[in-house]
């Protein structure tokens, strides 16, 4: 509802939306707030920066599954597997 608002505003609706502004807070306190608000937007977009980076260098892990009850026993057909192979 707001962006319709602001849609239907004309050049002197603009003007005068900027004077009462001005008269507001004064001519010395709007580039003070125009430059906090740069700072601002500044570090918001480092901070996403550091966080995507972090994001795409993190290794990605395989994660260990631990043996169910049902995998841990094997049927007797089956060959188990040595760690030492036999010697010739």
């Amino acid at each position: 509802m707001n962006t319709m608002f602001a849609a239907f505003l004309g050049g002197w609706e603009w003007i005068i939306v900027l004077l009462a502004v001005l008269l507001l807070f004064g001519a010395k306190k709007i580039p003070e707030l125009a430059k906090g608000l740069g700072q601002g937007i500044k570090e918001f977009k480092k901070a996403t920066k550091e966080v995507t980076d972090e994001i795409q260098n993190t290794p990605t892990e395989t994660p260990t599954v631990k043996p169910t009850v049902a995998a841990q026993s094997q049927p007797d057909s089956t060959v188990s597997q040595n760690s030492n192979p036999p010697k010739a």
